[in-house]
C-alpha cells in the first residue's frame, strides 16, 4: 500500500483538491481542514499542519511511525526510529490475529484477501478493501470491534469518501458461470462462504441494499439470501422484495438456531458445508413468502375491517367518521380526497391539488382525511428541496407523495420531476458523481406508480402540472367559517372515528385484488362531446375514480371470468356526483358559482357606480375578507371574466367585467343514458359471488356453485343494486325507467 493511502486511510475529514489532499488534524482541536497531505516524488507523503503541529506529533496521534511515511527502494520501510503512539485505552482489540481468532478462519486466507491491521484513530482495526469487478480497490472498511456494544453497533467505519457497494463484485465472472450465489449480509459470512468454496456477495449493511445492485446479478439464476432473524433482516427482506428485477430469482435461506453464516460455521465446523447445503435444499421462493405473508395480513386485515367492507356506500360512512373527527363541511372534497388515496392502488393514480386562501383549512382538512389511511400509503412533507424527489430513499411505489403550502412547486428540475413521476409511473434521471475513479455516470431510477397532492394557496400551478391533478377549492363563505369555529368548540368531538379498523380497510385493499373492469367505458367515452384536448387526460383520471369506487366496494361487486372486479353504473353515477363540475370547469365549459358571484358582484357594482370597483367594495359586498376576496378575483381574471384597469403596480386594483360567462354546458352524461342492460348486465362470463369469510388472493369473493359453509352474510347481486340504487331499480338505463 502507498504511503499516502496509509496516512488517508487514517484521518478524518478528507477532501480532495488540486492533487493534495486537507484532513482535520488530529493533534490539535481542529474544527475546519488544516492539514495538508500530499504525495512527493519519490512515493513519499508528505504532511503539513498549517496550525503549526509538528509532523511527529500527528503521526503519534494517528497511531503511525515515522518510517510509514516512506518507501525504500526495495519496498521495504525505512527503519526510523520513533516515539510510541499516544493512544487512548483501548476497550475492544480488533486485529487481524484477533479477527481470525473469533470467525475461524486463517490468518493466511484472510491476508489473501487483502485484509491487513491498521490503526483507525489511534485504535487497532482491520483494513478490509472493496475492489471492483476489474479488481481494482473502490472501498475501503476498518472493523475496529468484534462485538456489538450495549451503546449500539460501532462494529465499522468507511474510509473517508467510500461509498458502499457489494463485496466480492470481482469474483462476478466465477459466480456467473456457476449460475447461482448465496447473499449474505457483512464481510465475514461471505469470507466464511468463499473459505469453503461457495459463490457468494456479501451486502455491507441490512439497510444498505441498493436497487441498482442487481444489475450485478444479472445472469444468475438462483440468488439465495440469508436473512438474519431481527429488525435489519426484515429491513433487507423488505428491500428485495420491492426490487422486481431479481425478485422471482430469490430464495430465503433460514438457519435455524443460527444468526448468520458465520454462526452455522462456528457452532460445527465439520457438519457446515451439509448442514448449509441442506439449509439452501429447503430454501423458499420470495415470490412464495410474500404470498403466504400477504395472504396472513389480508386475513388480519379483514378481521378488524369486515364489518366496514360490507357497507353498501362506504363513501359516506367515511363522512359520518370525519365529521365525527371535528371536520366541518367540506364533504364533498373530502369524499374525492379519500377516493384519490385509495386510487394509489391503481396503475395510475389520480393526484389532486387542494387550493384555498390562507387559513382556509386546505392543509387541515388534507391531514384529517389522511388520518384513515395507515403510514405506508402517503408520505408526507412541508417542503421539498429541487433535487430531493431524484435523491431520497422514501419508497413511492403505489403511494401518494403529499407537500403542504408548496407554493406552487416553481422549480424547472422539480416540475420535470414531478411531471415525470406522474405521467410516465416513475422517476429515470442521470447525474454524474465523483468517485474514487473519478467523475461516473449514475443513473437514479424512482418507481411509482406515484400519486400527489398538494395544498397551495396559488390560483393556478406550472401548467404542465396544472393539467395532471384535479384542482379542489376549499370553501370560502362566512357560514363555513361559522361552522368550523362551531365544530372546533363542540368538546363532543373527543371520542372520533375507529381509525384502526378505516386502516384496516386499506390495508386489505392492498392485499385483495386490484384489477378493476369498467363495461361501459366506451358507451361513456361516446357519450363526453370532445370539447378540449385537456378531456384526453381528464376522462383518464374520471375512469381511474370509478375503478378506485369499485376497488372500495369489491366486496359488494361481481367478478368476470378473469376475476376482474366490475364497475356498475353506480360507481359511475357515485363519481359523476363528486367531479361532475370539477371536468366542466378544468376544459372551461362551465364556471364555479364563486367566480359566476364574484364577476356578477363587479358587474353590478359596475353598472351602480359606472366605476370600477375596488378590492374592498368586492369584499364588502361577497361579506368576505379582503384576502378570500382577492383570490376569487385573481380567479377571475385568470379565466378572463374580469379586468384590472389599473395598470402600475403597486395601486390598489380597479376592477370590471370582461369576457361574458359561458353557458353551463353539460360534459358526464347522467347515468341514466348509458346502455347498461346490453353493456353491463349480461351475464356471460361474469362469477356469481359469495363474501367469504376470509379474502383470497383475489379479495374476499369467491366463484362458487353453492354458498360455502360459513357464518358470514350471503349478498346476491339483485340485493346490492336495490341497495345502492335509492330508487329501488336494479338498472337506470331508459329500457328499465318505469314510464
Amino acid at each position: 500500500m502507498r504511503p499516502l493511502d496509509k496516512v488517508l486511510d487514517c484521518l478524518e475529514g478528507v477532501r480532495q483538491s488540486n492533487g493534495s489532499w486537507q484532513a482535520i488534524c488530529p493533534a490539535h482541536d481542529d474544527h475546519e481542514p488544516s492539514l495538508s497531505i500530499s504525495e512527493g516524488d519519490d512515493g513519499r507523503a508528505l504532511l503539513k499542519c498549517f496550525a503549526g503541529c509538528e509532523t511527529d506529533e500527528v503521526l503519534a496521534r494517528l497511531g503511525l511511525r515515522m518510517a510509514d511515511l516512506f518507501v525504500s527502494p526495495n519496498g521495504q520501510r525505512k527503519k526510523f526510529a520513533s516515539t510510541p503512539p499516544k493512544t487512548d485505552a483501548i476497550v475492544q482489540r480488533c486485529t487481524l490475529k484477533d479477527y481470525s481468532r473469533a470467525k475461524g478462519l486463517p490468518v493466511d486466507f484472510l491476508s489473501g484477501l487483502g485484509l491487513v491491521d491498521r490503526k483507525y484513530q489511534r485504535k487497532a482495526a482491520v483494513r478490509i478493501p472493496y475492489l471492483a469487478e476489474d479488481g481494482q480497490e473502490s472501498a475501503v472498511r476498518f472493523r475496529i470491534a468484534l462485538e456489538k456494544t450495549e451503546e449500539g453497533d460501532e462494529r465499522f467505519r468507511w474510509r473517508t469518501g467510500s461509498k458502499a457497494i457489494l463485496y466480492g463484485l470481482w469474483r462476478l465472472e466465477k459466480i456467473r458461470k456457476v449460475g447461482w450465489v448465496v447473499l449474505v449480509e457483512g464481510e465475514s459470512d461471505t469470507q466464511t462462504l468463499w473459505y469453503h468454496g461457495i459463490p457468494a456477495l456479501g451486502i455491507p449493511g441490512a439497510d444498505t441494499w441498493k436497487k441498482e445492485w442487481a444489475g450485478y446479478l444479472d445472469g444468475v439464476e438462483r440468488v439465495y439470501v440469508v436473512v438474519e432473524p431481527d429488525k435489519g433482516g426484515e429491513t433487507l427482506r423488505e428491500a428485495l422484495a420491492t426490487t422486481a428485477s431479481i425478485r422471482d430469482r430469490i430464495y430465503l435461506v433460514e438457519l435455524g438456531d443460527h444468526k448468520d453464516a458465520s454462526g452455522l460455521y462456528l457452532s460445527d465446523r465439520e457438519a457446515f458445508k451439509n448442514n448449509l447445503k441442506a439449509a439452501l435444499r429447503n430454501a423458499t421462493s420470495l415470490v412464495e413468502a410474500l404470498a403466504a405473508n400477504r395472504k396472513a395480513e389480508a386475513r388480519r386485515a379483514w378481521a378488524e375491517c369486515e364489518e366496514l367492507v360490507l357497507v353498501p356506500n362506504i363513501l359516506d360512512r367515511f363522512a359520518q367518521g370525519l365529521a365525527r373527527a371535528g371536520v366541518a363541511g367540506e364533504s364533498r372534497l373530502a369524499k374525492l380526497l379519500y377516493l384519490a388515496v385509495t386510487s394509489r392502488l391503481l396503475h395510475k393514480p389520480v393526484s389532486i391539488a387542494m387550493k384555498g386562501p390562507s387559513s382556509g383549512g386546505k392543509s387541515y382538512l388534507t391531514e384529517q382525511v389522511l388520518g384513515f389511511f395507515p403510514d405506508e400509503a402517503y408520505y408526507a412533507l412541508t417542503a421539498m428541496s429541487e433535487h430531493a424527489l431524484a435523491y431520497s430513499e422514501e419508497p413511492l411505489s403505489h403511494r401518494f407523495l403529499v407537500i403542504y403550502e408548496a407554493g406552487g412547486m416553481n422549480s424547472d428540475f422539480q416540475t420535470y420531476l414531478m411531471r415525470s413521476l406522474l405521467s410516465e409511473g416513475r422517476v429515470r434521471y442521470e447525474t454524474v458523481e465523483k468517485t474514487s475513479e473519478g467523475m461516473k455516470p449514475r443513473l437514479i431510477e424512482r418507481e411509482g406508480p406515484t400519486g400527489l397532492i398538494v395544498t397551495t394557496t396559488a390560483v393556478k400551478l406550472h401548467p404542465e402540472n396544472e393539467t395532471r391533478l384535479i384542482s379542489l377549492t376549499v370553501t370560502d363563505t362566512q357560514q363555513q367559517t361559522r361552522d368550523i369555529m362551531a365544530a372546533l368548540a363542540d368538546e363532543g368531538v373527543a371520542d372520533g372515528p375507529d381509525l384502526d379498523s378505516w386502516h384496516a380497510l386499506q390495508q386489505w385493499l392492498a392485499r385483495a385484488e386490484r384489477r378493476v373492469t369498467i363495461p361501459y367505458a366506451k358507451e361513456l367515452a361516446a357519450k363526453i362531446p370532445p370539447l378540449a384536448v385537456r378531456l384526453r387526460r381528464d376522462f383518464g383520471a374520471l375512469l381511474n375514480l370509478i375503478k378506485a369506487h369499485a376497488l372500495l366496494h369489491q366486496a359488494n361487486r361481481q367478478r368476470d371470468r378473469e376475476g376482474l372486479i366490475i364497475a356498475t353504473i353506480a360507481d359511475y353515477a357515485k363519481v359523476r356526483d363528486l367531479v361532475a363540475d370539477l371536468v366542466s370547469e378544468g376544459i372551461e365549459a362551465t364556471v364555479s358559482p364563486t367566480v359566476r358571484e364574484t364577476v356578477a358582484t363587479v358587474g353590478r357594482l359596475h353598472d351602480e357606480t359606472e366605476k370600477a370597483a375596488t378590492l374592498r367594495d368586492i369584499a364588502e359586498e361577497l361579506k368576505l375578507d379582503k384576502s378570500t376576496a382577492s383570490r376569487r378575483v385573481r380567479t377571475a381574471i385568470d379565466k378572463g371574466f374580469i379586468k384590472n384597469l389599473e395598470d402600475q403596480r403597486g395601486r390598489a386594483g380597479r376592477y370590471v367585467p370582461a369576457d361574458p360567462l359561458p353557458d353551463d354546458v353539460e360534459i358526464l352524461p347522467p347515468p341514466e343514458v348509458l346502455q347498461c342492460c346490453t353493456v353491463a348486465g349480461d351475464a356471460e362470463g361474469v362469477k356469481k359471488n359469495v363474501v367469504s369469510e376470509f379474502p383470497e388472493d383475489a379479495g374476499n369473493r369467491r366463484s362458487v356453485s353453492a354458498p360455502p359453509k360459513t357464518d358470514a352474510t350471503v349478498q346476491e347481486p339483485e340485493e346490492e343494486e336495490k341497495e345502492i340504487d335509492e330508487h329501488g331499480w336494479n338498472c337506470l338505463c331508459n329500457e328499465c325507467l318505469p314510464t
